[in-house]
């Protein structure tokens, strides 16, 4: 597993919380339905550690990972 940098559109509160609420991967746009979870976490496959949002993208649940304010996900190499 690798890193995958991908371009999120993100709401950001008053108090400085993300809400991640899209995801460009290779091209294509990809709108985040609803965020399940997120805590501060490794990613075991691909390696660095941030915080680690639980993602639903239509029928599919998924991590994103946002690294010193870039954003990636684990892809296989």
């Amino acid at each position: 597993m690798g890193k995958k940098w991908v371009a999120v559109s993100a709401n950001i509160d008053e108090c400085g919380n993300k809400t991640p609420t899209s995801i460009v991967y290779n091209e294509q746009r990809f709108e985040i339905d609803r965020v399940l979870d997120v805590k501060s976490c490794p990613s075991f496959k691909a390696g660095g550690i941030g915080e680690r949002y639980t993602v639903r993208i239509g029928n599919s649940t998924t991590y994103l990972f946002c690294e010193r304010g870039r954003w990636f996900v684990e892809e296989k190499v």
